[in-house]
Formats: structure tokens, C-alpha cells, sequence
């Protein structure tokens, strides 16, 4: 799998309102940085945030892939942001998405829709399904105070209608909300390794100092890749002996989609490594300390 088709794992917030953090968020590790024009932003200062991320992405003096989470995209601030940065960003993340029709309009840069109510998540397949859509993520916190919810039990079956939505669309997984408290690294860690097994994938981090833990809990361990590197062996030595059926050393059989995912699963190992790791199995070809970022709630 290459880079380009790999999806993001960490994904960092950075306040528009604090320029002189743009280019510290670049050298964190994150594979996306989100300048945030929306919940990180106080409102006498969202015109000074806009403009600081449009100095900033018209530059592009650090590199890095760039999204710009815009205000409400429904209010006429919104309809600013992204007339000032669709054209520039890599991105742009919309929030409080509710309906596909507020994204007939959109031009310029692919949409993330944030679905951060009811009426999100009850039309999720429509909005993912949407040609300008390039992803969905939830904004939890907005959802959970709205419907009452405090049950992870409760939270999961949302999360799961919306991992549905963007695989029916074909979008890439669907990434986890930000984990608010940057001290707690177990905490952290035990969440998105829940949050994995129920098909998410990837988190927004509000802090660099949740980068390394995030990759940590998305990296397969070793037994996931050690058993992937025999799928992916038997796999090349099927096609070798020019035999259609791939048999493991223990008997079994495995199907194409298993071994697409396990050479993803090698992919991915060797792009978490920590450091990174020479020493993996061949993947086979390819398949189909820094200052606060601040703390934006939500996705």
C-alpha cells in the first residue's frame, strides 16, 4: 500500500488564531494538521484566525498535509472560510454537517462532513455518499450531549452506523474524536484500541504529545503481523507455483480478501514502526515536546 493510499492515523488541531504553532504542528509527526477556524477559536478573533491560515497555506513554508476545519458552513462566517480556503488546503472539514444538500455548493478542496447530531447521524449514508465527500468523522461530544448519552455501549452503536456509511461509500475508515484529557496516556491508548476494534480507525489528536500513542495503538502488534507476513509468504509462493488456492503451513486456506489485508497489515506495521522497521516480511505488491495544539472540542 502506498503512502497515498494509506489513511491518515493522527491527525492534529492546531487554533487558527495561533500562527506561530502552524509550523511546530508540521514537525510533530501528525500525517494531517487541521488548522481550526471553528471550536478553538474565540469569536472576536475568527477573522484574524482566517487570515493567518489563508498567510500560512498560500506559503506552505513547513510542507505537510493541511486541512482547515471552517466555521458552521451553513452560517454566512462558514461560507467565508471557505471561499477564502477551499482553494488552498488540502481539506476542509465542515462541521455540524446534518444534510446532504448543504453540500451541493461546495467547490475547490475535498470535504470531510463532521456528523455531530441526530440528524447527522440519521442521514449519514447520504452524506457520505455525496460526490464532494472525501470522508466522515463524528464529533462526539456534541452528539452525546445532545442526545444524553453517556454509555459507551450507546456511543459505540452511533459509531457503528457511521463506519457503515463510509464503507458503503468507499470512503477511508472513519477516524476517532479527540481523547480531551492529554494526560492520560493509558486512557488514551485502551480508547483507541476500542475504538479499533469496532472499525475506526485513526485519531484527532489536540496535543503532539498524543501522537505517539495514537500510532502505538493503531500499529499491529506482533503476532498480527507475524501471522499477516504468513498469509502474505504463502500468498507469494501460491502465485509462484501458479496455483489460484493460497494454503497455510497449518493446513488453512485463505480467500484474495484476506491477503489484501494482510498486506496492509505489513504496510501499516512498517509505517507505525518506532522506530521504523527494515526488518518486515515483504509486503507483496501493492494493494487495493512542542506547545500545546490546544483543545478544540469535538471531531
Amino acid at each position: 500500500m502506498s503512502a497515498s493510499e494509506r489513511p491518515p492515523v493522527t491527525w492534529l488541531y492546531v487554533p487558527g488564531d495561533r500562527p506561530e504553532r502552524f509550523a511546530k504542528a508540521v514537525a510533530s509527526g501528525a500525517d494531517v494538521v487541521i488548522i481550526d477556524l471553528e471550536d478553538a477559536v474565540a469569536p472576536v478573533r475568527k477573522d484574524e484566525a482566517r487570515a493567518n491560515a489563508v498567510a500560512y497555506l498560500s506559503a506552505r513554508p513547513d510542507g505537510g498535509v493541511l486541512h482547515v476545519r471552517v466555521n458552521d458552513p451553513a452560517t454566512g462566517r462558514g461560507r467565508d472560510d471557505l471561499a477564502a480556503v477551499a482553494g488552498l488546503a488540502d481539506a476542509v472539514r465542515l462541521p455540524k454537517v446534518e444534510s446532504a444538500a448543504v453540500l451541493d455548493t461546495l467547490a475547490g478542496a475535498p470535504a470531510y462532513a463532521l456528523l455531530e447530531s441526530a440528524a447527522g447521524i440519521v442521514n449519514a449514508r447520504e452524506i457520505a455518499a455525496h460526490p464532494h465527500v472525501a470522508g466522515v468523522a463524528l464529533g462526539e461530544q456534541d452528539l452525546a450531549a445532545e442526545l444524553g448519552i453517556t454509555d459507551q455501549q450507546a456511543m459505540n452503536h452511533l459509531r457503528l452506523q457511521v463506519v457503515l456509511a463510509a464503507a458503503a461509500a468507499g470512503l477511508p475508515p472513519v477516524p476517532m474524536s479527540v481523547y480531551p484529557d492529554v494526560k492520560d496516556e493509558d486512557g488514551l491508548l485502551a480508547s483507541c484500541r476500542a475504538g479499533r476494534a469496532i472499525g475506526l480507525f485513526g485519531r484527532t489528536a489536540i496535543h503532539p504529545r498524543q501522537i505517539p500513542a495514537i500510532r502505538r495503538a493503531f500499529r499491529p502488534g506482533e503476532e498480527e503481523t507475524a501471522r499477516a507476513a504468513e498469509i502474505v509468504a504463502a500468498a507469494e509462493q501460491a502465485e509462484r507455483d501458479g496455483v489460484g488456492a493460497v494454503a497455510l503451513p497449518d493446513g488453512r486456506f485463505v480467500d484474495a480478501p484476506i491477503v489484501t489485508r494482510a498486506r496492509r497489515t505489513l504496510a501499516l506495521a512498517r509505517h507505525l514502526a518506532d522506530p521504523p522497521s527494515q526488518a518486515l516480511p515483504s509486503q507483496g505488491p501493492p494493494s487495493q515536546g512542542p506547545p500545546p495544539a490546544s483543545a478544540p472540542p469535538g471531531a
